[in-house]
């Protein structure tokens, strides 16, 4: 028998060695990276995202009651930031984003959020964990209903509100997401669609849902005792204004954070978002100040918030100028639909969800159906494939077309899953407070607490 000598073994070794070097180095090649930048900025904005529904809406919204009611309004936030994140938790992220159909996905895949961890989900971001993508979407999940909720401020049981929240983001909010953002979703452009609908952040998925859903909420419902004939002013402007400050500042996270990663379109986003605030702002403010001789506190934030949810789907995908027309648009467009509109057919809308987010994000999608700029977002000009050809989605009446099918789609499937619900759980649990617990208001009758102790 031989035996390789002490130099063959060694250069034996040495070999395989070298083998698993070189193989550990292709398969950390071949492997998702983690950029940290790009994670740290979708955690930081995930945080925002939160921060504009507790306290940012809590305290928009919760300024905007009668005083007896501001616990009960601001409840209502802070109630969806739980409820909402264990049902995204058990089902929902799966619904939303996973595989499926053209319209939902699979509540199963993600069971208990089971493989949603550190390893990205290259379909949706790359460079980011997947636990990462599914906390950053929860976030859009949570604020959601929570709009809504300003159309029957100071009237609706709080059981129903449970019940109509529940039913809401399982049958709307999921499948809309998964439609347009979701894998093999109908409008998604960027999975190749049937329709490529280019909505950035949410103006289908989160205002335009969300608006037509007050609407109904607001017409089923019926007016509070005593409107339009008693005063019903807002309590507390001043919380309101905070609540504006926060919402802003929240929005960076809303829009700019879904980019995904920390890149130019990041910058891009966050520049559109601010600057179409601004032009919000001031458009009613004008308006307001000509029609009626001076500009109002409140109507200047609620012009900035029009601007802002005007932006929403179009932020990743227009230049700075085209922002601006945007917003200047929203703020003129919603100061009608809150002054002319509701006037005209007599609904209460209390905190004015619908002429505000879903006026505001209909002239958003249809405006950057014309205003959509490939030289600031690149994809819309190679990514979508018909027939085997590229199509640009770049501004057009094509595109604009799409818009407008998306738009009035989701309004038909919120505004009709939204009568229907109301009408179940009126049935089962009732959806308004008795008058004499209207009267003495929501925080004693549905909470027993006061928010003020004379």
């Amino acid at each position: 028998m031989t035996h390789p000598s002490r130099p063959g073994r060694c250069a034996s070794l040495a070999g395989v060695l070298l083998l698993g070097l070189t193989l550990a180095a292709h398969a950390e090649d071949a492997a998702p990276k983690i950029d940290t930048g790009d994670n740290a900025w979708m955690l930081a904005s995930s945080a925002l995202v939160l921060m504009m529904t507790g306290p940012g809406l809590a305290l928009f919204y919760g300024g905007l009651v009668r005083s007896k009611n501001v616990l009960a309004t601001m409840m209502q936030s802070f109630f969806l930031m739980s409820l909402i994140s264990l049902v995204w938790f058990v089902f929902g992220y799966g619904m939303a984003f996973g595989e499926g159909n053209a319209f939902v996905g699979n509540p199963l895949q993600y069971l208990f959020l089971k493989g949603v961890g550190g390893v990205p989900n290259a379909d949706y971001a790359a460079t980011i964990p997947h636990q990462t993508f599914m906390i950053y979407q929860m976030m859009f999940a949570i604020i959601t209903p929570g709009l809504i909720t300003g159309a029957f401020a100071e009237r609706m049981k709080f059981s129903a509100f449970v019940l109509l929240m529940l039913g809401w983001i399982t049958v709307v909010y999921f499948p809309l997401a998964h439609m347009v953002w979701g894998k093999g979703g109908f409008f998604n452009w960027a999975l190749g669609g049937r329709i490529p609908v280019l909505d950035f952040a949410g103006g289908t998925v989160v205002h335009i849902s969300s608006g037509v859903s007050a609407l109904v909420c607001a017409v089923v419902l019926g007016p509070r005792r005593g409107f339009p004939k008693e005063p019903m002013v807002p309590h507390n402007v001043v919380l309101s204004l905070i609540g504006t400050g926060l919402l802003w500042v929240g929005w960076f996270g809303f829009n700019a954070g879904s980019a995904l990663t920390a890149g130019t379109l990041a910058t891009s986003a966050f520049a559109a978002t601010h600057f179409a605030g601004a032009a919000g702002g001031l458009a009613w403010s004008l308006v307001e100040w000509l029609e009626k001789g001076r500009p109002s506190v409140l109507g200047t934030a609620s012009g900035m918030v029009a601007g802002l949810a005007t932006i929403t789907p179009a932020s990743g995908f227009v230049s700075v100028p085209g922002a601006v027309c945007i917003g200047l648009a929203g703020g003129v467009a919603c100061y009608f639909c809150v002054t002319r509109v509701k006037a005209a057919f007599g609904y209460d809308d209390s905190l004015d969800v619908f002429g505000v987010h879903c006026c505001g994000s209909v002239v958003g999608m249809l405006l950057l159906g014309f205003l959509a700029n490939a030289e600031v977002n690149p994809a819309i000009a190679t990514t979508f494939k018909k027939d085997g050809a590229v199509v640009s989605l770049a501004g057009g009446a094509g595109q604009f077309v799409n818009q407008l099918i998306a738009v009035v789609f989701t309004a038909a499937l919120a505004g009709l899953v939204t009568f229907i619900l109301l009408k179940i759980i009126n049935a089962v649990v009732g959806l308004r407070v008795d008058a004499e617990s209207e009267h003495s208001g929501l925080d004693v009758s549905q909470h027993g607490e006061t928010a003020y102790n004379e």
